[in-house]
């Protein structure tokens, strides 16, 4: 899952949200420097992308995306998946509201921000990423920023050419995924608030 699903996924909680929102940016034992509640998230993001890796509908996009991207296979479902939950779920007008609200419950917390999610939240915030998955163009955007920071990955061009023509099953695949981690995800998430 990408920004949008793991922001999706904290069900309003802005301390969880911001865990999981940061979690790629904290590695092994740094969790642990960060307070309860945003601990929390990150264990959320890493549990839920546990699940999506071994999800069977994930299997299934990787193998459509390997022949392209290779290792980064998982990466681009993981973007993919952002597309089709903004599709789903809420009206456009409620998504807007919803990357809203996720932007500014953010702001909250910001002096938690590792520095890279520090520099990459400006440029999140003011070009709407959340917001900007449900369009076709935002997904470009979205794997040629994957292409920028991924140190042996080329030209994106042929994935996303891939995404297009494939389109209908991924749209299909991520029907079947998108209610079960959303199930999953809540589950972690009580479970976490009773601790």
């Amino acid at each position: 899952m990408n920004y949008l699903a793991h922001a999706y996924l904290s069900f309003g909680d802005a301390a969880i949200l911001t865990g999981n929102m940061i979690s790629d940016y904290i590695k092994g034992k740094k969790q642990f420097d960060y307070p309860a509640a945003i601990q929390q998230g990150i264990q959320l993001h890493r549990a839920i992308d546990q699940f999506t890796d071994d999800h069977e509908a994930t299997k299934a996009i990787k193998r459509l995306f390997s022949p392209y991207v290779r290792l980064y296979a998982g990466a681009f479902a993981d973007i993919v998946y952002d597309h089709f939950l903004a599709l789903d779920e809420k009206t456009a007008d409620e998504w807007l509201v919803f990357s809203s609200q996720t932007y500014l419950q953010l702001n909250e917390y910001k002096d938690w921000f590792p520095p890279p999610f520090a520099r990459l939240f400006p440029y999140m915030t003011q070009q709407n990423w959340l917001y900007n998955y449900r369009f076709e163009w935002g997904i470009q955007n979205s794997f040629r920023g994957l292409e920028r920071r991924a140190q042996y990955l080329g030209n994106t061009d042929a994935i996303f050419a891939c995404f297009l023509k494939e389109y209908d099953t991924i749209k299909q695949l991520s029907a079947v995924f998108l209610p079960d981690v959303k199930k999953f995800a809540f589950g972690q998430f009580q479970e976490r608030l009773r601790q």
